[in-house]
């Protein structure tokens, strides 16, 4: 007999350092057992005041395709973006240059030529496929809590996708959901207090696909740590 004495430090780094921002999916459904697993985990996510003020949406099956065909629908209609809480005013130096530097990752794996804004578009349209996701997690908050519930809801998107990439799944935070925030709420009968954070598609990941294959860059801690001594 084996004891296993990894150290718990050891296993966070490690959930860490391979979870990334999945843009393809097996369609293989997720079992409820471990979705409601991922949750149990998540839900022990600290909050201010323990508000937990984050309500958890989870599509499956047809209930997925149905919501698909709606947020393609909006996204494509040419119609302005809308979200409940303000979009970045700007990004600019350091900001921008890693917003910069994603995005042409992301375009150069997948062949598309640096400036082609037409197929930038259509790889962005393919956030409202969910990316072939069986699965999407619509993350509220309650609109009284304002920011403080937005940051608590933050914490918990870390958790699920800390706990989902533990049990084998992949998914990706996805902002541009919340982009459309009216048409969730309306789509799945939401209350007007409900503010839309984000959407996380999940599922399988698709390990041969070449938009799988890179990985984004971290900054040091020398350029977002500073210490006090004294």
């Amino acid at each position: 007999m084996t004891t296993d004495h990894t150290a718990p430090i050891d296993v966070l780094e490690d959930l860490l350092a391979q979870r990334y921002s999945c843009r393809a999916f097996k369609p293989d459904p997720v079992p409820r057992a471990t979705i409601e697993r991922i949750l149990n985990a998540a839900q022990k996510t600290a909050s201010w005041c323990n508000s937990q003020p984050w309500q958890v949406t989870i599509t499956s099956g047809e209930a997925t395709k149905k919501f698909r065909d709606v947020m393609y629908g909006a996204a494509s209609s040419g119609a302005a973006p809308s979200g409940d809480f303000p979009f970045p005013r700007e990004y600019k130096g350091v900001y921008q240059e890693r917003r910069r530097e994603s995005g042409f990752q992301l375009y150069n794996t997948l062949g598309i030529a640096r400036g082609d804004k037409a197929a930038y578009a259509r790889q962005a349209l393919e956030n409202f496929n969910f990316f072939g996701a069986p699965h999407v997690a619509i993350i509220t908050t309650d609109e009284a809590l304002g920011v403080y519930g937005a940051i608590d809801c933050g914490g918990y998107v870390t958790s699920f996708m800390l706990a989902a990439q533990a049990l084998g799944l992949a998914t990706v935070p996805q902002a541009a959901l919340a982009f459309h925030a009216a048409v969730v709420r309306k789509h799945f009968g939401m209350a007007d207090d409900r503010r839309m954070v984000c959407g996380i598609s999940f599922g399988y990941p698709d390990r041969e696909h070449k938009i799988n294959n890179y990985r984004t860059s971290r900054a040091g801690l020398g350029e977002v740590a500073t210490f006090v001594d004294e």
